[in-house]
């Protein structure tokens, strides 16, 4: 027989259990510590907690998301992920739920999204040109026909966009905060631009080259900025090499005073003062770089590589330019994407069907968890950062 007092002991006790329950299912979720895991294959996304290294979700029906890529509302609380069949999902990170979504166009190579988190724009090969949507409602808002395959869309300071034209060679520049704008148009950027960059001040916005041996540089605080030809010859070497995959310029890294970026076509890095853009120097690699990542802080800078040698990463020295750890992640090692402040690494490995996570310090691997042919990893920190 159990005894009054004890009954009302225990009955608080499961009371007060259901009740901790309740509070911690009802606890409100901060979504500085999330991010996104693009499933390229399957058209899906994983909603992740970085600091717990756990998947929250899995969220499915985005589409074609084998060229996909994703920014993040001004509170960090939606992902606008870009897929290629010319989709635009709104995902809220809250709720896991798909918010909004809208098939603008029949190819897409991206987006961006303002500095007021107002506008979303997405730039198209088919049909062209760059459309911009009402963050909130997913609602037409602009669009700007280029009558060309548009791509390198970045966002600038003042509700403005760049993008550029592969066709052409043009740059456009679009001021948003304008109640009916007009771009401004600079012609001559080169032959057949494949992708761009905007430096993290929104100052040097830098196309990349197809057709030419160098990149493009425009000085986007003045008010007619005129196109600048850098690293002219540094490219596809002396002995032409097949080029297995074009290095994304996003994968660019400033560490210091110094640009590090992927040489086209060639096992090298190539080391860039940030002033001048002349390059200092140069790094031996593994193989073709694809991305070339700054840590958080600017001491290392990781590097991934084209096929057939992306199984490997290899950690470059900032001071030194000297490789100083070559990791083995897997088969088709595609992203990596640095915690905040850089003490850890995750890594996308598609073919071992995984994403790893390491210490930067140590190299140690410190949690992973199964994908279905893992891409682009995109943490919510991107919200507060020009040109991601």
């Amino acid at each position: 027989m159990v005894r009054p007092i004890a009954s009302l002991l225990l009955a608080a006790t499961l009371i007060f259990a259901c009740w901790v329950n309740l509070a911690q299912a009802d606890a409100p979720r901060s979504t500085a510590g999330l991010g996104v895991v693009i499933e390229r294959a399957t058209g899906s996304v994983l909603i992740v907690d970085r600091s717990a290294h756990k998947v929250l979700q899995r969220v499915e029906g985005l589409g074609d998301l084998s060229h996909a890529s994703v920014v993040f509302s001004a509170d960090a609380r939606f992902a606008f992920v870009f897929g290629r069949d010319g989709g635009l999902t709104k995902l809220d990170l809250m709720s896991g739920e798909i918010a909004g979504r809208v098939l603008q166009a029949g190819n897409s190579i991206g987006g961006a999204i303002s500095d007021d988190g107002a506008l979303v724009a997405v730039a198209n090969y088919e049909p062209g040109g760059v459309r911009i949507f009402d963050a909130d409602t997913l609602e037409p808002v602009a669009r700007f026909d280029t009558g060309a395959k548009t791509i390198g869309l970045v966002d600038v300071p003042g509700r403005r966009f760049a993008f550029t034209t592969w066709d052409d060679g043009e740059a456009w520049i679009v001021d948003m905060s304008e109640p009916d704008p007009v771009p401004l148009i600079v012609p001559g950027m080169g032959a057949y631009p494949y992708d761009a960059l905007i430096s993290s001040d929104g100052r040097s916005y830098i196309a990349g080259l197809f057709g030419e041996d160098g990149l493009t540089l425009l000085d986007l605080w003045q008010d007619e900025p005129e196109p600048r030809r850098i690293l002219s010859g540094y490219g596809r070497g002396e002995e032409k090499l097949p080029v297995y995959k074009m290095p994304h310029l996003e994968g660019w890294a400033r560490a210091g005073d110094r640009f590090v970026l992927p040489a086209i076509g060639r096992h090298e890095v190539l080391w860039i003062d940030a002033a001048s853009f002349q390059e200092t120097g140069r790094t031996q690699t593994h193989g073709q770089p694809v991305f070339a990542v700054a840590r958080p802080g600017g001491r290392q800078v990781w590097v991934n590589f084209a096929h057939p040698l992306n199984d490997t990463i290899e950690v470059i020295d900032t001071l030194t330019g000297a490789v100083i750890r070559t990791l083995k992640p897997g088969p088709a090692v595609l992203h990596m994407e640095f915690s905040p402040r850089g003490e850890e690494v995750w890594v996308s490995v598609r073919d071992a069907g995984q994403v790893l996570i390491y210490d930067t310090e140590t190299f140690a691997i410190t949690g992973e968890f199964p994908a279905e042919s893992p891409s682009g990893i995109f943490f919510t920190a991107r919200a507060h950062r020009i040109g991601l």
